[in-house]
């Protein structure tokens, strides 16, 4: 049997493009099938194992069969503590981001990125390529095909030549005008309980109803006619989007079996989406509960099981303490969580320019382990989420923020509260307009150097930074796509003609010229430093409320970096005890950025911080001891 024409190529590793069952099936280890059984157990009780198991044995060996002897071998030395290294950035785009004309956009954007970030991103996030009826993406008709407007299966792989890649799981609902769906309309008995169907609103008390934590302002049940009469079926972001119902096995069977496809694929990262709200259960607050968790962890243990270097992300747009429980014990939830605070406080900080409220956060910040850590993102394809810091900032702290979103031409996106009232959910707006106001008198240069110094924050956080498109290229509010598209998120999300975009790229006149080329240089300087290595410690400096100051070291204490950012428009002078912050010896330090030297004297750093100033200085010759 030849397989060599019908292998899918990776760009590590071989999968098959159909099963070889001339081999030895899967054999699991006792380890993993007890773990499976566990939460199999939890989620549907002991007497239905016997029915659910051997179909999740089925589904695992199968995937096992599409694996070449090459992969095997090779996930036998994989490291899960280097998973993520310092030489890992992320980019974040949409398939069609970019377009050019009798061209598909996967295409295009394979050529863009080859041509001009292959050297400087090595990771692909792209936004749902699936088929979809509505919300860009977002409400999957077909989890097994690429959308035939982006592209092909074979443009995904031509992006895996030179990128890892990591894909969507839009597994908490599916598009109204899904097969599943329609299935469900027709009344085909497999498909009766695919999704959480009442017959009457009755049926959803308001005390249950209050319960739920809602984040948008639709109505939690949607009206749809049916071969047998009117249903109300589950709809926790649009009418448009099918909540699945988990409490049926075959639902999480039939996921498994699509995130392992996309294993198959080349996804090296699932993101999770929106999985705050996988599990219903009336009565409850419907957001984080225990059997979400238990599945994300059945995921983990199968990835683990058949697919060791596929991690996880999980995607909750929640207050910090809720977010941060998706790692479970650091080694068997999520690999990396989205660091949602990161963004508002950020921004708040330049707003105010105060790095207070950022610095204590960060300074509460843990790794989980050494196999997880955090995604630090300032934009996304939605815009910037406040939830995460409702207990951090005030109400009226979050206003103000929100207010000046507004005034820099932004829109704020409101969700549903219990009792009635609304509450913001989203800042939506382009990164570069959310620091910069467009109708300031400011020169170019200086909105430039302020909006490269908010980036910088997440370069130098522990974690993997992760940045929008549109960040990438600074781009500005398109206030006439929320119009014509009538969607406030649509504000970042503008497509690029390629020959504007190449054009704007080299010319220095404009914004996303100065933007590119200066992110490029930091990323660049960054994927050189061990001491920015997802698991090398951190210290956060408090030294002055204008300066963001963090310390970070290889775990040798071979190399250490000390990092400041100036987060305001005024030069600050600075006399840092480093002896306080555990570093011992008088030493000469080397700004990675500036090529200035700086001198230690009596365990004291004495300099001054321009306007916006990014300094990332390193300490030279090893004479140095730090004290964790």
């Amino acid at each position: 049997m030849k397989y060599q024409e019908d292998m899918i190529v990776d760009r590590r590793n071989f999968h098959y493009t159909e099963p070889d069952y001339t081999r030895p099936v899967l054999q699991i280890p006792d380890y993993f099938s007890q773990r499976f059984k566990n939460k199999l157990t939890f989620l549907y009780s002991k007497s239905r194992l016997d029915l659910i198991y051997p179909e999740l044995e089925r589904i695992l060996k199968v995937y096992y069969a599409h694996k070449t002897p090459q992969m095997i071998e090779w996930e036998k030395s994989f490291d899960p503590e280097n998973r993520f290294t310092e030489r890992d950035v992320i980019l974040i785009t949409y398939g069609d981001l970019i377009r050019t004309p009798n061209q598909k956009p996967l295409r295009t954007l394979s050529q863009l990125t080859e041509t001009y970030l292959r050297n400087v991103i090595n990771t692909l996030h792209i936004l749902p390529f699936f088929p979809s009826s509505s919300d860009r993406g977002f409400a999957v008709m077909d989890f097994e095909e690429v959308d035939p407007n982006l592209g092909t299966w074979d443009d995904i792989l031509e992006l895996k030549k030179d990128f890892k890649l990591m894909f969507d799981g839009v597994f908490n609902h599916v598009s109204s005008k899904s097969r599943w769906f329609q299935e469900f309309l027709n009344q085909n008995p497999q498909f009766l309980d695919f999704f959480v169907v009442f017959s009457t609103k009755q049926q959803l008390s308001p005390d249950q109803l209050r319960l739920i934590v809602r984040p948008r302002t639709t109505p939690i049940l949607t009206e749809f006619c049916t071969l047998n009469g009117k249903r109300l079926v589950w709809t926790t972001f649009s009418q448009d989007q099918i909540d699945l119902n988990y409490h049926n096995p075959h639902v999480l069977l039939k996921m498994i079996e699509i995130l392992l496809t996309y294993v198959r694929r080349g996804a090296d990262i699932i993101r999770l989406d929106a999985v705050t709200y996988l599990w219903e259960e009336l009565g409850t607050s419907c957001v984080h509960l225990e059997q979400t968790h238990a599945i994300i962890k059945l995921f983990r243990d199968i990835l683990d099981a058949v697919a060791p270097h596929v991690a996880i992300i999980t995607e909750t747009n929640v207050p910090h303490k809720e977010n941060i429980r998706y790692f479970g014990n650091g080694k068997d939830e999520a690999q990396m969580v989205y660091n949602f605070a990161l963004p508002p406080l950020v921004l708040y900080s330049f707003q105010n320019e105060n790095a207070k409220k950022l610095t204590e956060w960060a300074a509460s910040l843990e790794k989980p382990s050494n196999e997880a850590t955090f995604f630090n993102f300032l934009d996304s394809h939605d815009g910037v989420g406040v939830m995460a810091v409702q207990e951090i900032l005030s109400q009226e702290e979050m206003d103000m923020m929100a207010l000046r979103v507004v005034e820099h031409g932004g829109f704020i996106s409101y969700r549903a509260n219990p009792d009635g009232s609304l509450s913001p959910y989203e800042l939506n707006i382009t990164w570069f307009s959310a620091i910069n106001n467009e109708d300031a008198n400011e020169p170019m240069e200086l909105q430039v150097k302020r909006y490269i110094a908010s980036r910088a924050i997440a370069l130098v956080l522990m974690g993997v930074p992760g940045i929008y498109l549109h960040g990438f290229l600074g781009s500005k509010n398109d206030a006439d796509l929320v119009i014509e598209e009538k969607s406030t998120r649509s504000i970042n999300r503008k497509t690029l003609n390629k020959k504007e975009l190449l054009r704007s790229l080299e010319n220095p006149e404009t914004t996303t010229y100065h933007v590119t080329r200066q992110l490029v240089r930091l990323i660049e300087i960054r994927k050189r430093q061990r001491a920015f290595h997802p698991n090398s410690p951190q210290k956060i400096l408090k030294v002055a409320d204008e300066i963001f100051g963090v310390i970070r070291y290889t775990m040798d204490h071979q190399e250490i970096i000390l990092t400041l950012t100036n987060v305001s428009s005024k030069r600050v002078p600075l006399t840092i005890n480093l002896k306080a912050w555990g570093i011992l010896g008088n030493h000469h330090w080397h700004d990675l950025l500036s090529k200035r030297s700086f001198k230690t004297e009596n365990n004291q750093i004495s300099l001054e911080v321009d306007p916006y100033q990014i300094l990332w200085l390193k300490a030279r010759n090893g004479n140095f001891r730090i004290l964790d």
